[in-house]
C-alpha cells in the first residue's frame, strides 16, 4: 500500500516556499528569452551561451517542481499553546555543560538554518526536546557526542 510521506512545516515555512516559488516563476521568462536568444546564434554543438541558458533553465524548472511538490505534500502544523515543546515553538535551552544559553524555533526540515536559530524537529536536538515541557532536562545523542540541555521556557506564536 502507497502510503503518502507528508512534510510537516510551519505557516512561515509554507509560505517562505510559496515566494521561493513565485520568484522562480518571475524569473523564467527571462531564462527562456536567454535560451531562445542563444539558439539564434547558430551552431549549438559550440555554443556555450546556448549551454548555459539551457544548463540554467533547466536548473529552475527542476527547483520549481521541487517547491511544488513540497507544498503537495505539506501538512502545515499551527503550533499548539499546550505547554510543551512542538512544531513551531522556541524554546531557550540551557547547556548543563557551560551553562551557555541559546533559543531555537523548531521547524520542519526544509526550513532548518542553525544560523537563523531554526532548528529542525527531526534533528538529534530537536527530537529530544519535542513534546516536553519547560524546566526539563533532556539528553541528545547527536553524532559529536552526547550532551544534555535544560529546557527554560517555551514561547508559541
Amino acid at each position: 500500500m502507497n502510503e503518502i510521506y507528508w512534510q510537516q512545516m510551519t505557516p512561515q515555512g509554507y509560505q517562505e516556499i510559496q515566494q521561493q516559488i513565485a520568484e522562480l516563476q518571475d524569473q523564467r521568462p527571462a531564462k527562456i528569452a536567454q535560451l531562445k536568444a542563444a539558439r539564434a546564434l547558430g551552431d549549438l554543438s559550440e555554443n556555450t551561451e546556448y549551454s548555459t541558458a539551457k544548463r540554467e533553465l533547466r536548473h529552475l524548472e527542476s527547483r520549481l517542481r521541487y517547491l511544488n511538490k513540497l507544498l503537495t505534500y505539506a501538512k502545515v502544523v499551527t503550533p499548539a499553546n499546550n505547554g510543551k515543546v512542538g512544531l513551531g515553538s522556541t524554546v531557550t535551552l540551557e547547556f548543563t555543560d557551560d551553562h551557555s544559553q541559546v533559543s531555537y524555533q523548531l521547524v520542519g526540515k526544509q526550513q532548518a538554518d542553525v544560523n537563523r536559530h531554526l532548528l529542525s524537529f527531526d534533528s538529534p536536538l530537536g527530537k529530544a526536546l519535542m513534546h516536553q515541557p519547560a524546566g526539563t532536562t533532556v539528553s541528545v545523542t547527536a553524532p559529536a557526542g552526547n550532551y544534555q540541555v535544560k529546557i527554560l521556557s517555551i514561547q508559541t506564536h
